[in-house]
Formats: structure tokens, C-alpha cells, sequence
């Protein structure tokens, strides 16, 4: 086996991804404090052709030297819009007809596997900050919550991991 050279990647250009049809998934970043976490999440988003990225609250946003640094460009091609007011996205984002899911551990929470999307059904996945997690307003307004299932000791994910994790597996589910 030999490593590919990025030229061999048959990536797209910046102009290809932004005419590009995307995958019906909205990523909502609350509270975020760490811009690596920020620019790890759009990474994945371009990855994975994500339509947007909202940037909430204390959510750092583009251009920024230290979000570029795990981000490597997605800020450009990924849509991205910063909002105050986290809930206010996510009401908008239901007006509009987008189903909105935590991703949280809450009480009667669906695991990630079990979690089973529908054709033509666009989703909002919204992480809360690295510490206190989804707000529970936002719970509340949620259509649901997703969890991410864990056997170790520990209480939670990176969310850029979690980003990563989800973002994959819905990814995957939609196709």
C-alpha cells in the first residue's frame, strides 16, 4: 500500500463545494468556548457537505487564527451564521420545518444507533458548551435528544468528537 498525496484525494474546489447539494444537516454550536473545538466541528462539516454552521452565545467566530488552525480552510466553505441567542435559532429552525435534536444525556434520550432518520427531513444538531452541556431551554425546545452511548468512566465526549461522531452516523443514515 502506498499513502496518497493530497493531489490524488480528488477533493473538490471551494466553487464545487458551495454549488454542491448537501447533506440535510444544520449544526448548532452553543457556547462553545474552545476555538480548536470550533474549527474541528468545520472540519467535519465540510467533510461531510454540512449546510450550515450556527455560531451561538460565546461561540467563537471566523476569521480567527486559532479556529483556522483545525478548521484548514472549511470556514471558507462551509455557510456559517453567528446568532446571539441560541434559542432563537432553534425556534426559526422549527418554523422552518427543521427538526431540531440535543445531543445531550437526558432522561428518556435515544441512543445514537436507535436513532433512525426520515427521507427528506432536514436535522439540527445542536452542542452546548464543553462543560454544562445543551441548555435545558434548549432541551425543552428540541424535538428530541440524541446520546451518544458510553461504557467508560467518563461522563462525556469532546464535542468535537461528539460532532464527529453524530455528524457520521447521520451522514450515513441518509445515504
Amino acid at each position: 500500500m502506498r499513502k496518497l498525496a493530497n493531489s490524488e484525494l480528488d477533493r473538490k474546489s471551494v466553487e464545487e463545494f458551495k454549488t454542491s447539494n448537501k447533506t440535510p444537516l444544520i449544526v448548532v454550536l452553543d457556547n462553545v468556548r474552545s476555538l480548536h473545538n470550533i474549527g474541528s466541528v468545520f472540519r467535519t462539516c465540510d467533510a461531510f457537505l454540512i449546510e450550515k454552521v450556527y455560531l451561538c452565545g460565546i461561540t467563537a467566530t471566523p476569521p480567527n487564527k486559532e479556529i483556522h488552525k483545525t478548521a484548514l480552510g472549511a470556514t471558507e466553505t462551509v455557510d456559517w451564521e453567528y446568532a446571539e441567542n441560541v434559542v432563537d435559532v432553534v425556534q426559526q429552525l422549527k418554523q422552518d420545518g427543521v427538526e431540531v435534536q440535543a445531543i445531550e444525556q437526558v432522561e428518556n434520550s435515544v441512543m445514537l444507533n436507535d436513532f433512525s432518520v426520515q427521507k427528506n427531513k432536514t436535522y439540527a444538531l445542536v452542542f452546548g458548551n464543553e462543560v454544562k452541556g445543551v441548555a435545558q431551554e434548549v432541551v425543552d425546545l428540541s424535538d428530541g435528544v440524541i446520546e451518544i452511548p458510553q461504557l467508560g468512566t467518563k461522563h462525556s465526549l469532546n464535542i468535537s468528537v461528539s460532532a464527529g461522531i453524530v455528524i457520521w452516523d447521520l451522514f450515513q443514515k441518509m445515504k
